[in-house]
């Protein structure tokens, strides 16, 4: 029987695979597959983009504090610039203690550090070791107000958090009259105490 050339084809398509056929025309379910994920992909791929980022928020809970998840926010909010995180030019460490109540408060990991959008603050953490790295453009002027805010932590001259009855910050054995302001490069160990 002769069939037409679309006729033709289509009856190779719907041969292949029948035992005794050898035909060189790729099995239609392997088009479908290939066609549906061309036209799948693009769609998941903006289903699992980036959240817009929440704003900052200050938490005037008692400790522990965690890092905030939109550190972005708060990287804004406290007026720092935002750096990719492999920024490691003039890096300084140093040590930050914090007590509420006569209780060690540690360091939440990756405060200033937004994993998600891939940037970092030139002021942040790693690790809950207490160690605060001071790294990249702009962090030779952060302020231990600047900390607390990527941390998400109300701090003024009367509070940390919910902690209202006295605020004391000590930077290197010295007592510090104006702590929001004081610059952390330059000091090797800051205290900041508080008494609910």
């Amino acid at each position: 029987m002769q069939l037409s050339g679309c006729t033709q084809r289509l009856a190779n398509i719907s041969t292949l695979g029948s035992p005794g056929t050898s035909t060189s025309v790729v099995p239609v379910r392997w088009i479908v597959g290939l066609v549906m994920s061309l036209l799948v992909s693009p769609l998941l791929a903006g289903c699992v983009g980036r959240p817009d980022p929440e704003p900052a928020t200050m938490s005037t809970q008692p400790p522990p504090w965690a890092a905030p998840r939109d550190a972005i926010s708060h990287i804004r909010a406290a007026g720092l610039p935002e750096l990719s995180l492999d920024s490691d030019s003039d890096p300084f460490i140093l040590e930050l203690i914090v007590t509420v109540d006569e209780q060690p408060v540690p360091l939440a990991p990756f405060i200033g550090i937004d994993r998600l959008r891939a940037v970092q603050a030139p002021v942040h953490t790693h690790d809950d070791s207490g160690e605060v790295w001071l790294e990249g453009e702009g962090n030779r002027s952060v302020t231990l107000a600047n900390f607390f805010i990527l941390w998400g932590v109300r701090f003024d001259e009367a509070c940390l958090a919910d902690a209202c009855s006295g605020v004391v910050v000590i930077a290197d054995g010295r007592n510090v009259e104006d702590p929001a302001s004081l610059v952390l490069r330059g000091n090797d160990v800051v205290e900041v105490s508080a008494q609910s």
